[in-house]
């Protein structure tokens, strides 16, 4: 049950941060405001702030966040925010030449002054990825009233994403920790590993985000995927897949979460009991099939990835564009590549049609020409696929080349 307070501080936190002052209101306000809120056609959603009891949010539809303080609370949160966050960029910024991986994804929303966290306390261990539910609707503008929220309370993520809109908003550098989790003892679990990246995604985890969700078709999650693999994360889920809530558990084992990198649900992670985000597909998330036509077992907790036979691409490279037009030599293995050369912005999407033709060849020689293809130049970026450069883009994208 709520607490009871005489009185409460009222103010707009808008999606810039920046706050307009309401005056004050009573208990009876704010006992309204829950009512209105709870009503299935409103638009509105209130959690309570973790960190000050009596403190409540209410995350709003149009992006602004309506914020209530018991008029009995000392200095805000704000300011105590503030002051840790000026002092850490001194301390964090150095990090940012040496990122291996990408650190911030490119045409995102930026939320908050991008000082989050420091450097990770065991970097030679493993690269993880751990995945959030918001527990908040999804949709209109609550991308910018949930990511108001998490920076009031201090607990933003690296990342967090809406399903519905494919929208992304960044809080911090991958390269550095996040706030989302708690210590697994004197463990900081937010500096485990090369990195830990965090996504809040907004849903529910009693209804998994990933039902009637196309990852083909939402190019915001390829940018998160590809920023996710730049770090070397392995696509698998160690921990196995994230279970059902409510009604399921998962071991949240200290030697797997310390020893093993890939994939892991907020409900697999040492010292924390929080349940999301439930029962996701864990082959959507990786752009992969979820069951393997060979029968061959990729290894528990590893979800099995599309193969693409090197020889029938070349085949289909070379066959293809003196074809007819759309000529379909072996679409089966050429769609995984088209889709991974949209998804690097080298290729149009209405040409991923299954047809290794011109257009293909000449997104193909783009990626060969690129650092992350080879650096290949003259006759070696023909357009044509050899095992190295496509090898290259499978680890990328989500497909294992097979001969």
């Amino acid at each position: 049950m709520p607490s009871f307070h005489a009185g409460f501080h009222a103010a707009v936190i808008h999606p810039d941060q920046s706050l307009t002052y309401s005056g004050t209101v009573d208990q009876q306000h704010l006992s309204d405001v829950r009512a209105l809120a709870a009503l299935p056609t409103t638009p509105r959603h209130v959690v309570e702030d973790p960190r000050h009891p009596g403190s409540v949010f209410v995350l709003r539809e149009d992006g602004d966040l309506d914020w209530y303080q018991p008029l009995d609370t000392g200095e805000s949160e704000q300011n105590e925010r503030t002051t840790t966050g000026s002092g850490l960029v001194a301390a964090v910024a150095p990090l940012a030449a040496t990122d291996p991986g990408t650190a911030w994804i490119k045409d995102v929303i930026r939320f908050g002054d991008g000082v989050i966290g420091g450097a990770m306390d065991t970097p030679g261990n493993p690269p993880r990825v751990v995945h959030h539910t918001t527990e908040s609707p999804a949709g209109g503008k609550y991308l910018e009233s949930v990511a108001s929220y998490l920076i009031k309370v201090a607990a933003e993520p690296h990342l967090i994403y809406c399903p519905v809109t494919d929208r992304i908003g960044q809080f911090g550098s991958l390269a550095h920790s996040a706030r989302a989790l708690r210590n697994d003892g004197s463990r900081r679990t937010n500096r485990e590993g090369l990195v830990c990246i965090q996504i809040e995604v907004l849903g529910r985890a009693a209804t998994p985000w990933t039902d009637d969700w196309d990852p083909m078709r939402k190019p915001g999650w390829q940018k998160i995927l590809a920023a996710i693999r730049s770090w070397g994360v392995p696509d698998s889920w160690p921990a196995g897949p994230p279970p059902k809530y409510p009604g399921g558990s998962a071991p949240r084992s200290r030697s797997t979460w310390q020893s093993k990198g890939g994939h892991f649900g907020h409900s697999h992670v040492p010292g924390n009991d929080h349940g999301d985000p439930g029962a996701i597909d864990t082959g959507k998330i990786l752009l992969a099939t979820s069951g393997d036509p060979d029968g061959d077992e990729q290894g528990a907790g590893v979800t099995p990835l599309p193969r693409v036979s090197l020889a029938r691409v070349v085949a289909a490279a070379k066959k293809d564009p003196s074809g007819p037009d759309g000529g379909l030599t072996h679409p089966a293995d050429v769609r995984p590549v088209e889709k991974a050369l949209v998804a690097e912005g080298l290729l149009e999407r209405r040409y991923a049609d299954g047809s290794f033709g011109t257009k293909t060849v000449t997104a193909y020689a783009a990626w060969q020409r690129s650092k992350a293809g080879g650096s290949y130049s003259g006759r070696a970026a023909d357009g044509v696929p050899g095992r190295d450069s496509l090898t290259r883009l499978g680890k990328k994208h989500g497909f294992t080349v097979i001969a």
